[in-house]
């Protein structure tokens, strides 16, 4: 077996693992169930698709792919960073728009209005 033959027999290897990788980390997101489970299984989709383009690069010499892949890599840093604050803040509640009635909307705004004339008195 020579080198060249080593390396292709790696690189094939290396694509169906990261293929199974990414059908896993799907799976993974399409089932949650929590949505800690969905943010891990998007950073590992990121991840893979981030190792599927140093592969390339690395079967084909191109090595604009690995360019392509830094790219792939930060976007899905800054997204993990973003959902892993979006989760730690409570923005993704349960109460939809639909569960408020009007007469919540018109309570909020009356004691906003109570608020502004208590400070406009002292």
């Amino acid at each position: 077996m020579t080198p060249g033959d080593f390396l292709a027999l790696c690189l094939n290897v290396g694509f169906g693992l990261i293929m199974l990788s990414l059908v896993l980390a799907f799976v993974r997101l399409a089932k949650g169930p929590s949505f800690s489970d969905r943010v891990v299984a998007l950073d590992m989709m990121s991840v893979s698709i981030v190792a599927f383009c140093a592969l390339y690069a690395i079967k084909t010499g191109v090595s604009s792919f690995v360019d392509i892949a830094i790219v792939v890599a930060l976007i899905g840093f800054l997204a993990t960073v973003a959902l892993a604050r979006f989760a730690e803040r409570g923005i993704h509640r349960n109460r939809h728009l639909s569960d408020i009635s009007p007469a919540d909307v018109v309570a909020t705004q009356t004691k906003g209005a109570q608020r502004a004339n208590q400070g406009d008195k002292s």
